[in-house]
């Protein structure tokens, strides 16, 4: 619980919202809830949307902190966070290296696997290059079916299950309008899993496992975001030994990039023979924070209030690095 004194101490709060991803519309919902959320606990905090207005004003609203409400690209991706680094402005989440990493698919399996975390196999695709021959051979190495996915967006835009040879070039046009580079994926067939992790370095912690059931394994944009359809658990029914095994990988695969502030890490399931094996898909450093969103059930489940998740969420507004105070321009410099 975060007391009256260092909401006072937050000082006034800017709450970054809307964006230019193509994840604007649930940015939107997200940053509304966080304000009305931040306000009703007492927080000096003021909406803004770089969108539509410049990093100038965002400069001269002299805020002590900000929110990150931001989704996808522009906002989630490294870009901002090093815009906050140059103002001197504390930002919730990660920097602007983990954040960057962590919104490329690639290299965040890639630094994964160096730490020897699972993740499916994989190949990576030229959007422009890559010839209906090369595309054809895909699922002799990676079976079907298998996932194709745009490897810098979030929310399921830009992804693709291809279930037979004949849907791969349909997938792979898909995906290769978002991005420059695709990802091919091999399909794991299991149970959705997610765990929200808060924190970082030693003192990670990662918040109760959920288990998403949506309609036909189909957990789109749609079914995340605007239906009721979707079914959620939590905590996931996992034997408790599975269960600390799973909320374990999530706080490797969060340090692991070097996150810190809050995030979320997603799984697949696979179970067979009566052995259970997570795999690590992705991890989100802004997740969503509407009424379907995942982190504020995880803290829930934990007695924690949404509005008490915002506050924490806050009081972790960091820098990566800190201007020396002793600093002053010399001769020639500006």
């Amino acid at each position: 619980m975060i007391s009256q004194e260092q909401i006072k101490a937050f000082g006034r709060v800017g709450v970054l919202f809307g964006g230019r991803s193509a994840e604007r519309e649930v940015s939107l919902m997200s940053g509304n809830g966080v304000l009305q959320a931040l306000r009703s606990k007492g927080v000096d905090a003021h909406p803004f949307d770089p969108g539509v207005r410049s990093l100038g004003e965002l400069q001269a609203e002299k805020f002590d902190r900000v929110f990150i409400a931001l989704h996808g690209r522009y906002g989630e991706d490294g870009t901002l966070q090093g815009a906050l680094e140059q103002m001197g402005l504390p930002y919730t989440g990660p920097g602007v290296m983990a954040s960057s990493i962590a919104m490329d698919k690639v290299m965040t399996k890639r630094v994964w696997l160096s730490y020897g975390l699972p993740t499916p196999r994989f190949e990576v695709l030229d959007a422009r290059a890559t010839t209906r021959e090369q595309l054809r051979v895909v699922p002799d190495g990676l079976g079907l079916p298998l996932m194709l996915k745009a490897p810098h967006e979030g929310s399921t835009i830009g992804i693709a299950r291809v279930n037979g040879y004949s849907d791969m070039q349909e997938g792979f046009d898909l995906c290769a309008r978002y991005d420059s580079v695709v990802l091919a994926e091999e399909f794991i067939r299991g149970r959705e899993l997610t765990v929200p992790v808060l924190g970082a370095g030693r003192e990670a912690r990662a918040l109760p496992v959920i288990e998403i059931c949506a309609p036909e394994g189909n957990y789109d944009y749609q079914n995340k975001y605007f239906t009721d359809v979707t079914k959620y658990f939590c905590p996931a029914p996992l034997a408790e030994e599975l269960t600390r095994h799973i909320q374990d990988l999530a706080v490797q695969a969060f340090n692991a990039l070097g996150c810190r502030g809050w995030g979320r890490v997603d799984f697949m399931l696979r179970e067979s023979a009566g052995k259970s094996e997570p795999y690590l898909i992705e991890i989100n450093t802004s997740p969503g924070m509407t009424g379907h969103s995942l982190v504020p059930m995880a803290a829930k489940a934990l007695g924690m209030s949404y509005e008490d998740l915002c506050c924490e969420i806050l009081q972790m507004a960091a820098l990566d690095m800190r201007p020396s105070k002793d600093w002053t321009p010399q001769a020639g410099q500006s």
